[in-house]
């Protein structure tokens, strides 16, 4: 009769010596002894879940040859529509940007022609005298 050591998830005086140990050791390898003896008995089926999303992921494909036709349709339509939103955003961007330089001129120029009548009006430009610092 052969005896094997098989460690499966569960409560067993088996994985609590481990997870006693691990816990001693460095409590990561503890913790994970834990998560091991709650969850160990799911680990296959969430390493299967996520090979296949993985895959599937990667390949970008459903398998339905009109699915992906009309997704690859739609993506095609959708990048057009952001290239359109780009072109119109730099668009907007470069009339805000003349409408600032505009803006500046005009209070620029303002500024000059109050000036200029201040010079010939003889007003003062100099500091206040009189007044101590």
């Amino acid at each position: 009769m052969n005896s094997t050591w098989n460690i499966r998830p569960g409560w067993s005086p088996v994985t609590i010596g481990i997870m006693v140990v691990g816990f001693v050791i460095a409590w990561p390898l503890g913790l994970a002894a834990l998560a091991y003896i709650i969850w160990g008995d799911r680990l296959h089926t969430v390493v299967d879940e996520a090979r296949y999303r993985w895959s599937s992921n990667r390949s970008g494909e459903s398998g339905n040859a009109a699915f992906d036709d009309y997704r690859e349709q739609e993506l095609k339509r959708l990048e057009e529509e952001r290239r359109k939103l780009d072109a119109t955003r730099e668009e907007f961007d470069r009339f805000m940007h003349e409408l600032r330089l505009a803006k500046d001129k005009e209070e620029f120029d303002r500024f000059m022609s109050q000036r200029g009548q201040r010079d010939t009006k003889g007003f003062d430009n100099t500091e206040p005298t009189g007044a101590s610092a």
